[in-house]
This record gives structure tokens, sequence and C-alpha cells, in this order.
């Protein structure tokens, strides 16, 4: 990266990370933020933030916005993202992901390579979509994760959104590679519990990758576990 002011940092950046596997986004700001106050010497209240929350088991693309910049969150965080990952069919998780157990398993024989790709056509354009009961949204004063730590049932209202692109990428069951661009507000992990249950089966995420928040892509991002190369 080219070498960047401090008057620059607080007039305003945008900050492209890959965010690694198992850290939480909060972690990966607060690592650069660590780093810009101490090590570039920035003031400890300059501002700072990131448009759009990745899981720690995803990786890629988190947008940090720094100074004036922050005001543009939202607007960021509003485009169509890109992600890529995988599918393991036949089973079923909880969170819908690797963050639990598997919980029920559900037979594969009858899916086929045409079925995998017929059934994408079911989620393309806009779709009424359930989040996970392991997510951070509010519901009664709590998030919904602490509901399900809990052990308590909720009724979860589904919402609307778009699945621009649907693509499949490979298929050796039970894996399948996808690679989705849609709105604000997807849910990936649901989008591969309701794959699984359109093809009478089922399905939860075993790695995700955002690669893109629109025009700014992963691939000209830098990781936060080698800032001292990387911030100047």
């Amino acid at each position: 990266m080219e070498k960047i002011s401090v008057e620059h940092y607080q007039e305003g950046q945008i900050l492209l990370v890959d965010k690694p596997l198992k850290w939480s986004s909060f972690q990966a700001v607060n690592k650069l933020k660590y780093h810009l106050i101490n090590k570039v010497g920035l003031p400890k209240k300059f501002k700072i933030g990131h448009a759009g929350t990745l899981d720690p088991l995803a990786t890629g693309l988190l947008i940090v916005c720094t100074g004036k910049f922050t005001k543009i969150i939202s607007e960021i965080q509003g485009q169509a993202k890109e992600y890529t990952g995988t599918f393991y069919i036949g089973a079923t998780t909880p969170s819908y992901d690797l963050e639990t157990e598997i919980d029920q398993t559900f037979p594969i024989e009858h899916i086929t390579d045409d079925l995998v790709h017929e059934t994408v056509g079911q989620f393309l354009g806009e779709i009424d979509q359930k989040p996970p009961i392991f997510s951070a949204i509010k519901m009664d004063g709590k998030r919904l994760y602490e509901h399900a730590r809990a052990g308590e049932t909720v009724e979860i209202a589904s919402r609307k959104t778009t699945i621009h692109e649907f693509e499949i990428t490979r298929i050796d069951l039970p894996e399948v590679d996808f690679r989705v661009v849609c709105s604000k507000g997807t849910y990936i992990r649901s989008l591969a519990f309701d794959f699984g249950k359109a093809m009478q089966s089922g399905s939860h995420l075993t790695v995700l990758r955002r690669t893109k928040i629109g025009d700014y892509s992963v691939e000209d991002a830098f990781s936060p576990e080698n800032l001292d190369e990387n911030i100047l």
C-alpha cells in the first residue's frame, strides 16, 4: 500500500481487509485501530467502523472506513455482495453452519447433478428467507442467538431478500460449491438450509468467503495479521 498520512486517515479512507478464519469482525477492526493509534500515530478517538459484519467462521472482504468516510458506511452496506463457499448436503445443524453439531441427517441418494442445478432456479430473484436462530437480530430485547443458547423457542418472521446470481461451481456430494451475488440482509446460512430442504434433504454451510461488496474486491484487500507490511 502507498503511504497514507495521519491527516488522510482522519479526513477519510476506505481500507479493504481480508478477515481471517475464526476472527470476529470486531477483532479485525480492533487490531487495525490499535495499529493506527500505536504505530501510525492517530489520536485515540479517531473515527473508524466497518461496513457489514462477517461471522467468525467466514473469511473475506471486510470494508473499514476511517474519519469522515464513516458517514458512508450505510451506503456501502446497501450494495450487492458476492460470496463463495460450500454446502454440505445430507445433514443440518441448529446454526445452519459449523458453529453447532449436526442434529439431523437426510438421504442424498436421490440427488443428481441435474437436481442440484434445477434447484438453483427456485432461489433466483426476490425470495422469502428466515434468518437463522443463531444470529444477532434482536427479538424481545435479546439477540436471537441468546434465545437459542438458552434453549428458548422463538417464531422468526421471514424477510424479503434478493438473489441476483446463484451459480454452482462444483458438485462432489455431499459437498456442493457455489457463488452467490445477493442483496443486503441475505443469510447464506439460511440459503444453505433452504437449498437442502428444496431437494428433499438437508444442508448446512461449511465454508463461506465474501469476495465482493459492490465494486470492492477481496483481491485488493490486506490481512490484519501482518499490518506492519500493509499499513504505513
